[in-house]
């Protein structure tokens, strides 16, 4: 497989960290996009600038999005792949999750995660000679089915897949522009450190011991959470192997755990749809 050019978003830690570690070593160029680029000073000093390209960019902000793109292209010539990793959570229940937290949460993992889409399709059609581009969407198993506990997080994976849908069946065939919303299910990360979760004291109503958010709180703040998770640089082999298959569908749960849960949404939908015909069958105009 012929090397590529790799624009990240979110590398300072967990999955988009062990990301970029794992396409170096196979010799891919990597736009490496963090906010504190200090936190890859140990990557910088290992590979050098013909293959690395670390630059600092929080998604939030368009400006730092198009900048980003303009200096990865200036110094690469164009961008492959565009790998959407920034993200991350909040432990609330929803009755008790405040505003800001719950619109910073949409901040990064929605609207940033769009914008950066928005600037990697301008740049797979307009940019890059030839045309095309792979898009990856980081996504969740909790985009599929969504959590008690997390359920902000879970409406903001629910959202931009189906803005990531939608994208996908915009874009006309002769761009060459390929898009993948990866499902991951738990991987051993920093994903419950204080920067990467946002815990929200809970909600009075939900602190009867059987409530299920209690479980919840219980497990992500306990020693177990990373007891069954996957391996990070397992998952981020698998995310170069997603990115170089052009038979991937739009979807692909990546876990066993993922697989899981999505099966069962998806034998939950069915269940309910099935069900719902008898309301449905004479509602046209008479």
């Amino acid at each position: 497989m012929a090397p590529k050019v790799w624009l990240v978003t979110g590398t300072s830690v967990g999955l988009g960290r062990a990301a970029i570690l794992h396409l170096l070593e196979k010799g891919d160029k990597v736009i490496a996009t963090l906010r504190k680029p200090e936190a890859l000073a140990d990557v910088a000093a290992k590979y050098p600038a013909d293959q690395l390209l670390v630059v600092k960019l929080d998604v939030t902000s368009a400006a730092d999005i198009q900048a980003a793109f303009a200096k990865g292209i200036e110094h690469f010539g164009r961008i492959d792949v565009v790998y959407n990793n920034a993200g991350y959570g909040s432990l609330a229940e929803v009755e008790g999750t405040p505003d800001s937290v719950a619109r910073g949460v949409f901040e990064v993992n929605f609207w940033g995660s769009a914008n950066v889409s928005r600037e990697a399709i301008r740049v797979f059609r307009d940019v890059n000679k030839p045309a095309g581009g792979r898009l990856i969407q980081a996504s969740s198993m909790a985009g599929a089915q969504a959590m008690p506990g997390i359920g902000y997080y879970s409406a903001s994976k629910y959202a931009i897949e189906g803005l990531t849908e939608a994208l996908s069946k915009e874009l006309h065939p002769s761009w060459n522009i390929k898009v993948t919303i990866i499902e991951f299910g738990g991987f051993a990360t920093r994903g419950t450190d204080t920067e990467s979760l946002v815990i929200v004291p809970e909600h009075p109503a939900y602190k009867a011991p059987d409530s299920v958010t209690q479980f919840v709180r219980g497990f992500l703040a306990g020693p177990d959470v990373t007891k069954n998770a996957g391996d990070a640089a397992k998952a981020a082999r698998e995310v170069r192997n997603i990115a170089y298959d052009d038979t991937v569908g739009l979807r692909v749960p990546l876990g066993l755990d993922s697989i899981g849960i999505v099966t069962s949404q998806v034998a939950a939908i069915q269940k309910d749809v099935e069900a719902a015909g008898k309301w449905s069958g004479d509602l046209k105009q008479d």
